[in-house]
């Protein structure tokens, strides 16, 4: 494991300053120490179940190797990091009553009040919200990031049925504060099931169920050299300021720092969430074999997808079948990931995380079921959009300011009024036009979409002929006069309904979506709410203080996402 072992060298040398987590070889950084990979078994959250699930927030210690000592983390519904799975049915509506009960924030010194919507406060206070990433929600129980809980404070949370079965996750969602959150531990799997993905033996599918479907929650992490997570890469970013740009050094899956995973000799269905705050993975075996995409965030595809390799940006999720009943018992075999490094990172001395875990098949015969045929329903095509919106992804530096880099949608800060205002019961084509050098997942709340394709773009040429406006003025210029290839369509894994989708730089991608009406939704999108019926929030929020209403739209790089990649949007009759 060469490549493990140059992402885990620790010591200083001659001429650096007194750093004692100087790599030597990238002295930008702080690498984590030198961990042995595949020493601990991959750990499995508990699955809860119910029509009223309790969830606090907590602050606990967990232990992510043997090798490193227990580390400040957050957790949900009693978990030391992350959350336990929860299973509901579509046709059932299900109540979360959230509190929050965080004491000692993990990286209360990592707080940036200089991000809009923060204070120091947040670093005893922790502001929160839930947010079910793929829900159907309410306005009001979205997760809507000023609508937040301090300590001692909750919100009980009315998810109503679902659409389809599918693969969702809940996360923190605080303003300024979510890549903190998420980062200590404020995560977890949201399984829809219905009765034919009814996630038992019987179900009608014929897919793995049980032991043999592994949820498996991926990130990337740094650890100080005293074995603490750390949101810290590199040390020429101060304690306490916002970095653009966190990956991690080590795999962690599950909470697990490089696990091994024993499986039997047949099928299994793994359920992949990108938890990452920055990292895109391109995932494959280290064999190359074959695999089968069964599902995207919005359910279950049609028919199988085979490939050897699946990409995934933060906040996306894959449902695939690996049939290890082809390899040998005894058999290790690694995921792998080997998604190139953003230039501008890369310049920082960064170098890809190149591995997650190990599978080691075992002797007995698992799962001997085949791969499904036709799974879920054909989609009918969504037909000739009624708007067509050019949106941009922007990466604007301006060294006056602190900080002195700003992420941004349509070149607008967050509290900008200036919003998309869909029309409900109509279908929108969203071009997102991305002219930064490195890719951003988008995610919109409320909604699915289609992924039409993706072109490149003469970024230089586009903003000669538009030059790019003060931070604050709308720019959204149609690139469709500067594309430079032809249109790709979408990846294999891909071609279901979406929630999040990877905008490559230089490029458009073009996604298709209708958004639905309060008739059908059985509530009201465009509702107003109160920011807090409890207590006086000021110093932590963004828009403004009166009521709240709508959804939000961003980046969900939470390095971004926090600053500022984020936009409100309102769904409107």
């Amino acid at each position: 494991m060469a490549g493990l072992g140059a992402l885990s060298v620790g010591s200083a040398s001659a001429g650096l300053p007194t750093l004692p987590n100087v790599d030597p070889l990238r002295p930008l950084q702080l690498p984590s120490p030198r961990l042995e990979p595949f020493r601990q078994t991959l750990a499995v959250p508990p699955i809860v179940t119910g029509s009223g699930i309790d969830l606090g927030a907590a602050s606990s210690m967990h232990r992510f190797h043997p090798d490193l000592p227990y580390s400040p983390s957050l957790g949900y519904g009693g978990m030391d990091y992350l959350g336990p799975t929860i299973e509901a049915h579509v046709d059932q509506a299900v109540q979360v009553r959230y509190t929050n009960n965080i004491g000692a924030h993990p990286f209360a010194a990592d707080v940036d009040p200089g991000l809009h919507g923060v204070s120091d406060l947040d670093r005893t206070q922790v502001p929160t919200s839930l947010h079910l990433h793929g829900g159907v929600t309410a306005p009001q129980y979205d997760g809507h990031p000023e609508l937040i809980q301090r300590p001692g404070e909750g919100l009980t949370h009315e998810y109503a049925p679902g659409r389809v079965a599918g693969n969702h996750w809940y996360h923190d969602h605080a303003m300024g504060m979510t890549r903190l959150n998420v980062s200590a531990g404020l995560a977890g799997m949201y399984l829809l099931r219905d009765d034919a993905d009814s996630g038992t033996s019987s179900n009608s599918l014929g897919l793995p169920s049980g032991e043999f479907e592994i949820p498996m929650i991926l990130q990337d992490k740094i650890f100080t050299s005293d074995g603490r997570q750390s949101v810290r890469s590199i040390w020429t970013t101060p304690q306490g300021q916002w970095d653009p740009a966190t990956p991690g050094d080590v795999g962690v899956v599950n909470g697990v720092a490089w696990p091994k995973i024993e499986v039997a000799r047949g099928m299994y269905r793994l359920r992949l969430l990108n938890a990452a705050s920055y990292s895109t993975f391109s995932l494959y075996f280290e064999n190359r074999m074959r695999f089968w995409v069964i599902g995207t965030e919005g359910g279950l595809l049609a028919s199988p997808a085979p490939t050897d390799r699946i990409r995934l940006s933060p906040g996306e999720r894959a449902d695939i079948l690996v049939d290890f009943s082809v390899l040998e018992a005894g058999t290790a075999i690694e995921l792998r990931n080997d998604e190139p490094v953003p230039l501008a990172v890369a310049q920082r001395g960064t170098v890809l995380m190149p591995v997650f875990c190990r599978f080691v098949v075992g002797n007995t015969v698992g799962f001997n079921g085949s791969v499904p045929q036709q799974m879920g329903p054909v989609e009918a095509p969504l037909g000739k959009p009624d708007v067509v919106r050019d949106l941009t992804i922007m990466q604007i530096s301006r060294p006056s300011d602190y900080p002195s880099m700003i992420m941004s949608l349509n070149n607008l800060r967050y509290t900008s009024d200036d919003l998309e205002m869909p029309r409900q019961g109509t279908t929108e084509q969203w071009n997102l036009i991305n002219v930064t050098t490195e890719p951003h997942p988008i995610h919109l709340h409320l909604v699915t979409f289609r992924v039409l394709g993706r072109q490149n773009i003469d970024t230089s040429a586009l903003t000669a002929k538009y030059p790019v406006a003060d931070v604050g003025s709308r720019w959204t210029p149609s690139a469709d006069d500067f594309v430079t290839s032809p249109m790709r369509p979408p990846e294999v894994w891909e071609t279901g309904a979406k929630d999040t989708v990877i905008v490559d730089a230089n490029s458009i991608t073009r996604v298709m979506m209708r958004f639905p009406t309060a008739d059908e939704l059985g509530f009201d999108p465009d509702a107003t709410f109160p920011r807090s019926a409890m207590v006086d929030h000021s110093g932590h929020g963004g828009s403004g203080m009166g009521d709240l209403q709508g959804y939000v739209w961003h980046c969900h790089m939470l390095d971004h996402e926090d600053h500022d990649m984020m936009l409100r949007y309102r769904l409107v009759t």
